[in-house]
Parts: C-alpha cells; structure tokens; sequence
C-alpha cells in the first residue's frame, strides 16, 4: 500500500522542501512543480473523493494530467475518454461505466453523451505560492493509504470485435509495470521525458505521464506531435522520447533535412517506440542519422508493459525485447494450452502472460472476463510471435486478422510487412490473408508507393520477400493504395482493408 508517487507525497508533507521545487509537469508554456501539483490535485481529490467513478475528458493538456492525479490520490476509479469518439462510443462508455460526474478543463466543449453527468471544472493553480511569504507553511493532508487491488483506471479498448470493453487497472498493476520499466529502462528522477501522445490510453497516460511522476522526474508534454517540438524540448535538457511508428516515421522523413534534428535525437539516452511495430526501414534510417537506436517494448490495455528492449541490452530491430521483471510469458499452440518450447526465431504461437501488471477485469462482463484467462491464470493476448535464442520475442501479427496459414504453413503478417517495407519502392504496407481453394489462404498486400507513379510490381515484391523470408511467405496479391486506414493511435485497421 505504498504511495504511486513518493516525490507527490513527500511535496504534500513539506511544501517547503526540495521536492516541492521540482518540476513535475510542462504542457507548451504552462507548467506544475510537485508543490504545486500538490496543491492542485489534492483539493480536487478531497472534493471527487466519494464519487466512486469519474470520467475525465481526456484533452492533451495539464488539465487531464491533474485530474487523474487528484483521481488517484482519492482512491476514485477514474475512467479516460477520447474526445475524438463518436458518440455512440461515448454514450456506450458512459452507460457502462457509470461515473457519478466528469471532470473536464474550463471551457471545453463536451459532447451531448455527457450531458446527464454532472460536470467539475479542473482548477490549475499555476505558480500557487507567488503571493505567500518564504515562512514554512503547513503540511498538507497525507494521502490516505490505499490498497493495491483497488482500481485505479477503467480504461476501454478500441473495440474491434464488438463495443468497447473497460478494462479495470488496479493500482498493482500500474506501480509494478513503471518500476519494472525503471528496472528495464534506467528510468530515475533525473529523466525528462518528452512525448505528444493521447492521454486516453495506456501509453499516452500511464508511461507518459504517471510513469514520470512515480520516478519524481518530469515530462514535456508537446501537445501535438512536430519534430520541431522534439528538437526543441531534447536540445533543451530532456533525456527520453516516447512515440508510436507514426511520429517515428515523420522523424525518419524529417532527418535527412533537419540536421538539427538529428543532434537533438542523438542527445538523447533512451528513444522509445510502442502501440505497434515500428518498421525496421525506420530504424535503419534513425539509427543512421543519429548513431541512436530507437528501442521497443510490447503491452496492451489489459496487460500494461509485457516485454521491453532494455537500455542495457541490444536494440534489435523488429524485436520487443524480453520478459519484464514480474512478468511471465509462454508460447502456446492453437490449442491454447500446449506451451511451445521452441525458440528458434521460426515456430510461430499465441503470445500468453501472467504477473502483477494484469488487470483484473473488463468491468460488468464477467464472460468476457473468463474467456480471456486459461484456468491456471494466463492471459490470452491474441498476439502472435516467435522466440529468437536468446528470448527475444518478435511480434508476427493478431491471432485474429494476422496469422496466415498458407500451404500448411502458419505464417505472421507483420514479419511479411517488414519485409515490404525495406523495399526502397515501398512507403508503407499491410498484409492479410483471403480464401483460396488451393493454399487455404493466399497473402495479400496492401502497399502505398514511395512513387505513385511507377509503383513497384507485383512480381518484383514478391521476389523481394522470398529473397528476404521464404517463397511460401511471398505475397500472392498486391493492392495499391494512396494511404492505409489507420487509428487514432496509428495502428493499421485491417479488418476495413479486408472490406475495401
């Protein structure tokens, strides 16, 4: 039952002290201090406190960041929403969840969904101790002490096979992945982190923002993502960087152009990339014009961080690294429950995990719940991928919509993707699979050319990837196309590809 954020409490304890001083938050020109984040979030957690669930309109501003800190601090359930959902989504969310109110900042526009809640405006105490004296001052209220297995977040899921489900985070779950990515990652009090992630989700929110707040360092939140943004904030003192293969890819364009760029990457200690798989052609490109090697690591709303390249290890491209602290992972078979022993780099399984940072259940779906857990405990990710000798895994693809079984083979769509991807006449790919009499099913890709012009054929692709792969994992149909569809997060929707 200790504190999510020692550096927060020890600031509640002595406004006075050097913690108190130190920054914690910084969103474009609007900054927090701890002592200063204290004196924000803990009014607002004494007045949400018997709520029992809120909804925080999720904006990327320092708004949000407080509102689930003060939510935290009260032991309240708080529930993230996306303000770029729909409103069927929302109206979903909202009945489901059933916050007592929505905290949102002042002046935001909130959707007709929530118009039955009642409303909090967040009140940010910017530079809250301008006009006081240099006297010590009281002590605030010591947060109360709150068990491991209470909820801290109910965060849902993108919902690809039906309506979003909540996923309930306890608080166990959030303490043990940040420290086992401080274990993985060197991650300490010094580190600045800079990102322009959503606050909706588990990257944006609970590595970017909780995860330097439970180190006491601090994080440079850049509102939207611009690389002039990067620049900026890794030439002005940051150490790390956190992105999706969006934002990566954008910097591997920019760089060659941007020389400024590439010096401010090169300062930096750890470049982060997660959400999906950042294409090796991307960082070949980065770690070309920088020296610096942007590194993976593999979660899920459920799950929070599995796997991660650690600062100490090697940077292999294509990889998510290994098993964090805490965490065990096995491979199974299509059965579910025969685990693979192989690691070989080839024999393709269900990834399945077990350990303190699962969460504990999709909230008022008990069937769901059941379904996604062996007997003995495993969590059934729906991830497939391989093990390399030395326990690297590599992510091949959805057990759903990316494992292909062609000519008695099962084959991973996202090693295929990568494959694609390091042709030089290829900006982007995605892989499927489509009934075909003969093989079960054929390989399909889905390419947006460098040059849309003189696209490269299909002859000359699939020669590239059995040059690369193997002949049976060579694409059998290609499509051509001015963009793939893609989500909020950037990650490829297949299911609308497999409908085009």
């Amino acid at each position: 039952m200790s504190s999510l954020f020692p550096a927060l409490t020890e600031a509640l304890a002595d406004p006075d002290g050097t913690a108190a001083h130190r920054s914690a938050l910084r969103f474009g020109d609007r900054s927090l201090t701890y002592g200063e984040l204290a004196a924000t979030a803990a009014p607002l957690a004494a007045r949400v406190g018997e709520a029992g669930r809120i909804a925080v309109w999720a904006t990327p501003t320092l708004e949000t960041a407080v509102a689930v800190v003060a939510a935290l601090l009260a032991g309240v359930p708080a529930v993230p929403l996306n303000p770029k959902s729909g409103g069927g989504e929302l109206g979903h969310i909202v009945a489901d969840s059933a916050p007592a109110l929505v905290l949102a900042a002042p002046g935001d526009q909130l959707p007709d969904a929530l118009a039955s809640l009642p409303r909090v405006d967040i009140d940010v105490r910017i530079n809250v101790h301008a006009d006081l004296d240099t006297g010590v001052r009281a002590p605030g209220p010591t947060p109360p002490a709150l068990a491991d297995e209470l909820p801290a977040l109910v965060v849902y899921t993108s919902g690809t096979t039906g309506p979003p489900k909540g996923a309930v985070i306890p608080r166990r779950a959030i303490s043990t992945t940040l420290d086992a990515l401080a274990d993985a990652w060197r991650w300490t009090g010094d580190d600045v982190l800079v990102h322009g992630l959503p606050l909706f989700h588990v990257h944006g929110l609970i590595l970017g923002i909780l995860g330097p707040l439970r180190r006491g360092g601090s994080v440079r939140h850049l509102g939207r993502f611009e690389t002039a943004g990067v620049t900026r904030e890794l030439s002005g003192g940051a150490t790390m960087l956190f992105g999706v293969p969006t934002m990566y890819h954008r910097i591997a364009e920019a760089l060659p152009d941007d020389p400024a760029l590439a010096k401010a990457l090169a300062r930096a200690r750890l470049l982060v990339s997660g959400s999906a798989a950042l294409p090796v052609h991307d960082h070949e490109r980065i770690a070309e014009a920088t020296g610096r090697r942007v590194i993976e690591r593999y979660g899920m709303t459920e799950t929070l961080m599995n796997t991660s390249v650690r600062a100490d290890g090697e940077p292999r491209a294509g990889t998510v690294g290994v098993p964090l602290p805490g965490v065990e992972l096995r491979l199974t078979e299509e059965d579910g429950t025969t685990a693979l022993e192989a690691y070989d780099g080839e024999t393709v399984g269900e990834i399945q995990v077990r350990g303190p940072n699962l969460f504990t259940e999709y909230l008022n779906r008990p069937d769901a719940t059941a379904a996604a857990f062996t007997e003995d405990g495993w969590f059934r990710t729906g991830d497939m991928a391989v093990r390399d000798p030395d326990g690297y895994v590599r992510i091949v693809g959805r057990k759903a919509t990316d494992l292909i079984k062609s000519g008695g083979y099962k084959i991973g769509a996202g090693e295929i993707e990568n494959a694609l991807i390091e042709h030089p006449g290829v900006r982007e790919a995605a892989v499927t699979g489509e009934p075909d009499a003969d093989l079960g099913e054929r390989i399909v890709a889905w390419i947006v050319p460098a040059d849309a012009q003189k696209p490269p054929s299909a002859a000359e692709l699939a020669d590239h990837v059995a040059d690369r792969l193997a002949p049976h994992k060579r694409p059998r149909v290609v499509h051509y196309l001015g963009a793939l569809p893609r989500n909020d997060m950037g990650k490829i929707m297949k299911r609308a590809l497999a409908h085009d």
